[in-house]
């Protein structure tokens, strides 16, 4: 075992448990500062700020116990670490965070409406938000199922959806983006632009992430392996849901838990909170009123 690997666990746990700790505190004050806005209690504000916070405290959580479904490994020797309670939370919290990528490229749509006559492309900018959406949905389905019964096979195809849905917005990012950027907008539009730069962003780095790497080398190899060989076996009936829920092996080695993985945690439980964090302010068009209620130094 090298150096690296022996003192790894607890500062790597604690940067991300601090890191996670802070967002926590960034977004209580987000959602407070929501409240206070002329808008605040629209339904598209109030639900973009419960998605946020609701994806930030599973995100503390999941920090604290960290978790590796497949082989169950845990972090702590407590019923909290449970895969299968983790995995519930995370319906929640992966559904909030596709639903506020998928609202706020809805209301840009509402707020930055398109001027030409083309059906084909106006459907596709109202119907790609919510195949987004439905993608995670049934990748939820796809990685209980896996976990419960350690199919490769299953986490394989939920990790495929989770690049589909955001293949699917790709080319719908690109035209926000290009329709943010192509004329000098006035300050009531600054939010949207952000928002359009930030979700292109995203897509872009998440798509190359999963084509290039992810779904290759981390999942379809080792997926296809185990339809080849069998092994490790499947299990099923009421004992793997109870094994699922019960069994917890605590591991902090470092060849356990590996870089694929650790790589995956820590951008999950950063980038991806600061995306959530970002997108909980509600990206809109602001009008004179909303612009007087943005501090000093933030409607410009």
């Amino acid at each position: 075992m090298t150096v690296i690997e022996h003192i790894w666990p607890w500062p790597w746990w604690g940067v991300m448990v601090a890191i996670n700790i802070c967002n926590l505190a960034i977004c209580i004050a987000c959602f407070r500062n929501s409240l206070l806005r002329p808008d605040g209690n629209s339904t598209y504000v109030r639900n973009m700020r419960i998605m946020g916070l609701v994806f930030t405290l599973v995100a503390l959580y999941r920090a604290v116990f960290v978790s590796r479904y497949l082989y169950q490994y845990a972090w702590f020797d407590t019923l909290a670490n449970s895969s299968l309670i983790i995995r519930i939370f995370a319906w929640g919290a992966e559904l909030s965070f596709a639903g506020l990528i998928a609202f706020a490229m809805l209301r840009f749509n509402r707020d930055m409406a398109r001027h030409d006559d083309s059906y084909a492309l106006s459907r596709y900018e109202k119907l790609a938000p919510y195949g987004l959406i439905l993608c995670i949905f049934v990748a939820q389905f796809f990685a209980t199922g896996g976990l419960i019964t350690k199919s490769r096979l299953l986490f394989a195809i939920e990790e495929s959806l989770w690049s589909a849905g955001f293949f699917t917005i790709l080319p719908l990012a690109i035209i926000q983006f290009r329709r943010a950027s192509k004329q000098a907008l006035p300050s009531s539009y600054i939010m949207l632009r952000r928002s359009s730069q930030v979700l292109l962003s995203w897509c872009v780095i998440y798509c190359s992430y999963g084509l290039v790497y992810h779904l290759p080398t981390e999942y379809w190899a080792t997926a296809l392996e185990q339809l080849r060989t069998g092994q490790p076996q499947l299990k099923t009936g009421f004992s793997a849901i109870k094994d699922a829920f019960k069994s917890v092996s605590v591991t902090h080695h470092y060849p356990d838990w590996g870089f694929g993985f650790v790589l995956w945690h820590s951008a999950y439980f950063s980038v991806c909170v600061w995306l959530s964090i970002f997108l909980m302010r509600a990206p809109r068009y602001l009008g004179a009123e909303q612009q007087e209620a943005l501090p000093k130094g933030r409607a410009h």
